[in-house]
């Protein structure tokens, strides 16, 4: 029964990455014009399954075995409480990180049951976590650099075509990432049940693309508006330049937001074309936001943990 639990939880967490990360993958190329949602959650079906078919293994390794030692409670208690989290944030329209709120649950969860928590490896997610955005903001300043010399002269019919493919390419990139690490984070749990990997890659692809055509409008208009005013030129730099820093932490196993990466993207493009286009309030909140959701998934891991044993 106990490992239905927690794959009922793991599909509710599927369905929120859904609801949060279509937006990272396709909300510019949306605001833009470049693909429709309908469309875009299609999309997101095949490549989430392809990113987590092919380079999902490394994050799952490291959430799912070196993390802490899990048992089927500790997995129904960090996915239920997850999903709870990150579904109420994106109902609010803030962006959060799955990766954090499954990170801080397990590890709450596993204290609270005794299993061995590896600082170490808890110590090397948080820096990836903290590393990531900031990756991601160099590199989106770099290729709008290079983006405004590459296009000098042209004519902007010529560059609007370019920018349009330029965008949904780095939209399949970032949606190959949601499945090679943030679905790949989620799936991590449930290794100590057993669960058939190519049955639950398939169902979690399309809950993901069933959370994306549900609810995803919201977190798109924060991204897009919410912290500067997001150009075809800038979407595409802070697009490709969290794309890009998501797939390294992906090739070093550690599970790191896309949400987080793209908002240190937009950021720092925000910054370095004038502080007064970045609306310092918002990014504020992110913050914080970013602060709290794992400590809260970590207080309610462990609390709810503690209960159920003195039941």
């Amino acid at each position: 029964m106990i490992e239905f639990v927690s794959l009922i939880a793991f599909l509710l967490i599927a369905f929120s990455i859904g609801t949060n990360d279509t937006s990272n993958a396709f909300g510019i190329c949306i605001g833009c014009r470049v693909i429709s949602l309908r469309k875009s959650a299609i999309l997101l079906f095949f490549l989430v399954f392809l990113g987590l078919s092919f380079q999902g293994s490394g994050v799952i390794k490291t959430v799912g075995k070196d993390l802490v030692a899990t048992n089927t409670e500790i997995t129904a208690i960090a996915l239920i409480i997850s999903a709870a989290i990150v579904f109420t944030s994106n109902l609010r329209g803030i962006p959060v990180s799955t990766h954090q709120v499954i990170v801080g649950s397990l590890s709450g969860a596993g204290v609270a049951f005794g299993a061995q928590l590896n600082y170490e490896t808890l110590a090397a997610i948080i820096i990836s976590w903290i590393l990531s955005p900031i990756l991601a903001g160099f590199m989106a300043i770099l290729l709008f650099i290079l983006l405004e010399g590459a296009t000098r002269g042209l004519s902007l019919l010529k560059v609007e075509k370019t920018i349009r493919v330029l965008l949904l390419s780095s939209g399949i990139l970032i949606s190959y990432n949601v499945g090679a690490n943030e679905v790949a984070t989620a799936i991590a749990p449930l290794v100590v049940i057993d669960a058939e990997f190519g049955l639950i890659s398939v169902l979690s692809a399309a809950t993901v693309s069933l959370g994306a055509l549900a609810l995803s409008r919201k977190i798109a208009e924060t991204l897009c508006k919410g912290i500067t005013s997001v150009d075809p030129k800038t979407g595409f730099s802070a697009h490709f330049g969290a794309g890009l820093s998501v797939y390294i932490f992906t090739l070093l196993g550690m599970p790191v937001s896309t949400t987080y990466s793209l908002v240190g993207g937009i950021s720092a493009l925000g910054f370095f074309k004038g502080v007064r286009t970045v609306k310092i309030n918002k990014i504020r909140e992110i913050l914080l936001n970013w602060i709290s959701a794992p400590l809260l998934a970590f207080f309610f891991g462990y609390t709810s943990s503690l209960f159920l044993l003195e039941l």
